[in-house]
């Protein structure tokens, strides 16, 4: 199921991994012919140049109609999302992205589209199977039986059955990849909505700017993550979305650290130490989660390319432009 030659269309075009997709997927030889985002194109962390860019808000199925006019695959990854932070305190507002997943659905099957790509989350696995931080890696079917992260979570998990039977009912070769954790340069690293490589790094930076040498980290530091970096992000949603794969699938790194060694290899970049202020009351998520990534190595040969250090250097370097030229990416 190559895409090279087909029109697609990437929904959420205007945040961090949206705007990657698209350039990755005019690389790979995709004709994106269609980019929407519900914020202003003015606001869009990367805007590419002959595709048609829209500002349509993706709740609204006429709107949807819209995106998916002419198109043969779908890139859903609209949503209203961020770090924990944002995730824990809006639970309604992440609820409310259902309405984007399922009116783009009703549109890609009123408007024949083959393939529909939707962008799933970590956040979906049983959070009994999360509760250490020396965490077991989580297998797809960890989903079950249900007690995802709550409000995101959900929403989440009903998106990837109701693909499911679109997938059964309609015909729609839908495909959905559960992302564990993405970052890298041009994204959000301010404002609430970061993730934690992104908050680290800006800490960091600002530390040495003001001169504190102090850092504040949510939670104590030993909980356990995975990060992945966009570039091996961009590259496996579109394996995925070619793939046979019907059910779905984690795409994220098996390189365990904790947020303390996260810590470390920030203040190793920036050349300083810190002090280090826990915040025991800041939302930290669960304990500790790994992706296990035993299927998609398998079924088709892809594991990450990008080590932590590097990918969090680059990632780094870019927050320090930002900031050292005042701008922000809320």
């Amino acid at each position: 199921m190559s895409l090279k030659g087909e029109k697609a269309v990437v929904c959420g075009a205007g945040g961090f991994i949206g705007g990657h997709l698209v350039k990755h997927l005019i690389e790979s030889g995709v004709e994106v012919v269609r980019a929407v985002d519900i914020k202003p194109v003015d606001e869009w962390y990367q805007v590419t140049e002959g595709v048609e860019s829209l500002s349509l808000d993706l709740k609204d199925k006429a709107c949807c109609l819209r995106a998916a006019d002419g198109v043969s695959a779908v890139f859903q990854l609209a949503a209203d999302m961020g770090g924990m932070g944002f995730i824990e305190n809006n639970k309604a507002l992440c609820m409310l992205s259902v309405l984007t997943n399922t009116h783009m659905l009703m549109a890609a099957r009123d408007k024949g589209v083959e393939r529909f790509f939707f962008s799933s989350s970590a956040c979906v696995y049983n959070a009994d199977k999360q509760t250490s931080p020396d965490v077991v890696a989580l297998k797809e079917a960890d989903a079950y039986p249900a007690m995802p992260e709550d409000g995101y979570g959900w929403e989440k998990l009903f998106s990837e059955r109701m693909c499911r039977h679109f997938r059964e009912d309609y015909g729609i070769q839908t495909r959905v990849a559960r992302y564990h954790n993405v970052y890298g340069p041009l994204g959000t690293w301010t404002g609430g909505r970061e993730k934690a490589p992104a908050a680290v790094c800006r800490k960091v930076i600002q530390a040495k700017m003001d001169g504190t040498h102090e850092i504040e980290i949510w939670g104590d530091g030993k909980q356990t993550r995975s990060f992945m970096y966009i570039d091996d992000c961009t590259k496996g949603s579109q394996l995925i979305l070619e793939s046979d794969i019907l059910q779905p699938i984690n795409l994220g790194s098996d390189e365990l650290v904790t947020i303390n060694q996260l810590v470390d290899v920030a203040e190793e970049i920036g050349g300083v130490r810190l002090k280090r202020n826990y915040n025991l009351s800041a939302p930290k998520g669960v304990n500790g989660r790994n992706s296990d990534n035993t299927m998609i190595l398998d079924d088709l040969g892809w594991e990450p390319s990008i080590r932590l250090k590097d990918g969090l250097a680059r990632t780094y370097a870019w927050i320090y432009d930002e900031m050292q030229a005042g701008t922000t990416r809320h």
